[in-house]
């Protein structure tokens, strides 16, 4: 556990020049720590030094014998458990923090609203974020969504409220982090070399409610009693399902039907977000507002206004009589199966489904039945090409194309009207793009590109 008044003056290591890290530093230093930031990427110097500022002394290109001169430690959440860097310095037993937890301590007395799962966190986080503030509250969005939450600990005031998106990484990563109200949306397999295992996955995912108590709050699809047991939770839990399941939060095929303190609810899905999974994500923002005390008209309201956010399943250009949807941030198969449900009831197989990228370690046959039944062609890229290949193999005609230009390149050798073309990869970007952001981003201007040269 980070304790603010006993490391008060001493020695801070930070390891990672990322945002988080560079944000985390300069946190430390305002509060009165002597920061040393550790890179192991060569980066320029000049550009880092105006990101620190003067007072903050820096090494990239490697880790050096200065990291060990500290009396404690943050980490970036990207560094594997196993890196050298962490080895040696818990041989030497330098405690290792977290971001998130060494920011939440460093600020006055704020609401922390948390939300991890493999699937729809940003979503989540977004649509919660404005619900809030509907309510007329303070809100901060910050967390793995981009915003470091180091960051927010500078301008944050009490009683603000911060919704934070929490990776797997950087719960794995937290002694201790006690958010006020957390759900847990979803778990798939993703980021299994990262952690070594689903197990441990399912761990790191569980630390999120792991130190809260009976005065908190923890929102939680039931379908996750398969990997948890519920039952030894400390906080308060409420519940929200697909299935008709006892919940507090169900959906009948029409409304979403809340059980709240006693109370009767009926609330609307949200709007313009398609498919099943985006009625979950509704459910479990819908929970945390009601115990986040905003008023049941707003949120409502919220619901028939909100518009998705980009990069899911972000309906971009409508040209022609075809479709493009930008879904750059499914990075794993649970997530493509997800947009290919939301857009197959439409009927048909006129889904051109682009799939690739950095694999994940998980199975694509999941995809095998919706493919079946909606996808009229495949075109794979990056480095799992071959084995999307063969796992899908039969499933419809799979064109190789290596890389995103090439497979806008085929589609519109191929595509006729009243079709879709999902951009839905099933994987992390990494192989060829900075992020799934810049991923999509990029495939956006390919295809603006092409109708531009049309005209």
């Amino acid at each position: 556990m980070f304790d603010k008044k006993h490391l008060e003056g001493k020695k801070a290591l930070v390891i990672g020049a990322g945002k988080s890290g560079i944000s985390c530093a300069k946190l430390l230093k305002r509060k009165g720590f002597a920061v040393f930031l550790s890179e192991e990427k060569k980066l320029e110097a000049a550009s880092l030094k105006k990101q620190l500022g003067r007072e903050i002394p820096f090494e990239t290109g490697g880790h050096s014998e200065k990291v060990f001169a500290c009396d404690f430690a943050v980490k970036s959440p990207g560094i594997k458990p196993k890196e050298r860097i962490i080895r040696a310095l818990k041989q030497r037993k330098i405690p290792i923090f977290s971001e998130v937890e060494v920011a939440a301590s460093m600020m006055p007395e704020t609401k922390i609203l948390a939300i991890t799962g493999s699937n729809g966190k940003t979503t989540t986080c977004f649509l919660l974020s404005a619900m809030l503030k509907a309510d007329g509250k303070r809100v901060h969005l910050c967390g793995n969504l981009g915003v470091p939450v180091s960051k927010v600990a500078m301008s944050a005031r009490k009683g603000d409220f911060l919704v934070m998106e929490i990776s797997s990484y950087q719960l794995a990563d937290s002694t201790y982090f006690k958010p006020h109200i957390c759900a847990l949306l979803n778990i798939e397999p993703d980021h299994l070399a990262h952690h070594q295992g689903f197990a441990n996955y399912i761990k790191a995912k569980s630390r999120i409610f792991k130190f809260q108590d009976k005065s908190n709050f923890c929102i939680i699809n039931r379908q996750l009693e398969k990997f948890l047991n519920t039952a030894a939770f400390r906080s308060k839990k409420l519940f929200f399902s697909l299935e008709k399941k006892k919940s507090e939060a169900i959906y009948d095929g029409k409304n979403i039907r809340v059980f709240f303190k006693g109370v009767s609810v009926k609330f609307p899905p949200p709007k313009n977000l398609k498919g099943l999974h985006n009625v979950e994500n509704a459910m479990a923002a819908i929970l945390m507002a009601l115990a986040a005390g905003c008023k049941k008209e707003n949120m409502r309201k919220t619901l028939i206004k909100f518009k998705p956010v980009e990069h899911r399943l972000e309906k971009f250009c409508e040209a022609h009589g075809v479709v493009f949807i930008n879904d750059s941030k499914s990075t794993n198969p649970t997530s493509t199966l997800a947009a290919l449900k939301a857009l197959s009831a439409k009927g048909g197989k006129k889904i051109h489904l682009i799939l690739g990228g950095r694999d994940k370690g998980a199975s694509y046959k999941i995809l095998l039945d919706e493919i079946r039944r909606c996808v009229k062609k495949i075109y794979t890229i990056g480095e799992a090409q071959r084995k999307i290949e063969n796992q899908l193999s039969g499933s419809c005609q799979i064109v190789s194309c290596t890389n995103l230009r090439k497979a806008v390149k085929r589609i519109f050798e191929n595509i006729s009207r009243n079709e879709i073309v999902l951009f839905s990869p099933a994987c992390a970007s990494f192989d060829q793009f900075r992020n799934f952001e810049h991923r999509g981003k990029i495939f956006k201007k390919m295809i603006k590109q092409v109708y531009a040269k049309k005209k």
